[in-house]
Formats: C-alpha cells, structure tokens, sequence
C-alpha cells in the first residue's frame, strides 16, 4: 500500500474574497463581450455534441464559463478573448483555443482530433459543474486509491500529501487533475521517462496558482480566494516535467 501523509483542518471554510472574485471575473467577460461591438446569443449551460463525436457540458451558471468533456475528470476554466467578425474565442489557462462563439450563438470546438475546429450542438441539459466536497475521511480513501493507481503505473510508492485549511474542494480538484495528469504522462511512450525522479506529489494553498517539479517532488500550489480557476490545468501540470534548457 502506497505511504501516504495529509495534514488537513477539519472543517474547510470559504474565502471571504470569493465574492470580489466573482465580480472581477464576471467584468472580465463583459469587457470582452463589450470588445466584440455586437448583440450576441450566448450559448445556456449544457450537454453538447461536436460533429467528430465528442461529447462536453458548458456551464455558464457561474461567474466563470466551465468546460468539462464527457467521460474525464478535469473541468476547464474558460477566458473569453475577442475575436474577428464579434466572434469570442474562449481558451483555457494555458492560453490554448476551447470553443469559439458567434454572435448568434454558433459554437466551433478545437480539440487535437481537430485542431482547425468542428461545429457543436446543445444535445441536453446538464447539471453544474460545481467543485467536489468529500470531507476528511473520503479525502483520504480518495489520498489512497490515487496513490495507489499511480504506484500501479509507476511500479514504486509515490507519496500524495495535502495541506490546506480553506477550500478542501479546490483542494480535491487539484489532486483528481494532478494525478489525472501524471497517469496520462506513464501511458504516454514520449512523456514516461519525465516521471523517472518522481517520488512525491504534494498539494498545498498559497497566494498563487503554480505547478513545479524538483527534486522528486511535484508541487501545486491552488488559491482558494480564485476559486475553481486558482489550480491550474493538467496541462499546465504536464509542462513542470519538460526538461529545463
């Protein structure tokens, strides 16, 4: 069984600057909206089908729009840019295109299957794509099957440690991504030998979201006073392991 640490309080509680939060990102988005200088249709929260086949839930419930596709763990937090013809261009934390939305409401997605962009359609309704809240116990069964998958995959115990005391849901998001991550990279032939040193994987709050690899060590750092958007994305994860010039 893989060694596992937590140091963890045992009640989570909110930020207090959740609130100033949402209200700048609510006027970031209107600000590109306003940028764009046309009446739009935006697209409600949703199942939606591409015509290459893959399925995805867009939630603008909130103060950020969310990006989740079917059948994954990760949700992605979307920045909207404008775009020609009043087009928004919604891209993730890696500055990477996700969808693109006309004025009239028309959605493209980018994806590696293809990159240039296919149509999407709401198939349904979908629920939030709200944050998991698990409690202590729960979190470190969560600790504990996540370590052990990584193990499984790396063929020796990696250590998962968590602190925090604000928000254990962001918290948990970021241990499900940086896990998420790290499998992905052990199925990967060209990106396997980047996790030969990796012993440990620890989580922790800070004033700052970030995501570096030294000494053995994967460190993510999640602000809890941004959010779901103050962890960053796997890929950003990913990008810690390349070889330093």
């Amino acid at each position: 069984m893989a060694c596992l640490a937590v140091a963890i309080s045992p009640a989570f509680v909110a930020t207090p600057s959740l609130a100033q939060v949402r209200s700048n990102a609510q006027a970031e988005q209107s600000r590109a909206l306003a940028g764009s200088g046309a009446t739009r249709t935006l697209p409600p929260t949703g199942r939606y089908a591409s015509e290459t086949g893959e399925n995805f839930i867009f939630d603008r419930s909130g103060s950020r729009p969310l990006f989740r596709f079917e059948r994954r763990e990760e949700t992605w937090v979307l920045r909207p840019t404008p775009a020609p013809r009043g087009d928004i261009i919604y891209r993730n934390d890696e500055g990477a295109r996700v969808l693109r939305v006309s004025p009239e409401g028309g959605m493209t997605l980018y994806t590696v299957r293809a990159p240039n962009g296919t149509p999407a359609s709401m198939v349904g309704p979908a629920t939030s794509l709200a944050l998991p809240v698990l409690g202590p116990e729960k979190l470190f069964q969560l600790m504990a099957i996540r370590s052990g998958l990584i193990t499984t995959a790396l063929g020796r115990t990696v250590r998962i440690n968590l602190f925090g005391d604000q928000s254990e849901a962001l918290c948990v998001e970021a241990l499900i991504i940086s896990t998420d991550a790290v499998l992905r990279m052990a199925r990967s032939a060209t990106m396997r030998d980047r996790l030969t040193n990796l012993r440990s994987i620890t989580i922790v709050e800070g004033g700052r979201m970030s995501a570096t690899f030294n000494r053995g060590e994967l460190r993510v750092v999640v602000n809890p006073a941004q959010g779901i958007s103050g962890r960053p994305s796997s890929s950003r994860i990913i990008r810690a392991f390349e070889p330093t010039q």
